[in-house]
């Protein structure tokens, strides 16, 4: 069985640019995987537990489905044991 199709998202590629920072707020073992934007503030929800960096792999793989870039091109900078993160685009 592999992973679920992400639908539903909103585009984020406006944000894309050469070192942009880009902040979120991560809400893990959510019940589905979805991003929220309000008021300028990307809500990430994902099913990943926070644990082994679970959490922040399945968030820069949204995220980047989202940005439409690889999830290679993002960069954890700040972040990896707080629900607030700083993801940087290497693209």
């Amino acid at each position: 069985m592999g992973k679920p199709k992400l639908r539903n998202l909103p585009d984020l590629s406006d944000r894309v640019a050469p070192n942009a920072e880009i902040a979120v707020r991560v809400t893990p073992k959510a019940a589905a995987d979805r991003i929220l934007v309000q008021d300028g503030t990307i809500r990430i929800y994902i099913t990943a537990p926070p644990e082994n960096g679970r959490a922040n792999d399945a968030t820069r793989e949204i995220l980047a489905v989202a940005l439409g870039v690889a999830p290679s091109a993002l960069i954890l900078k700040r972040g990896q044991t707080s629900r607030e993160k700083v993801f940087v685009c290497q693209a």
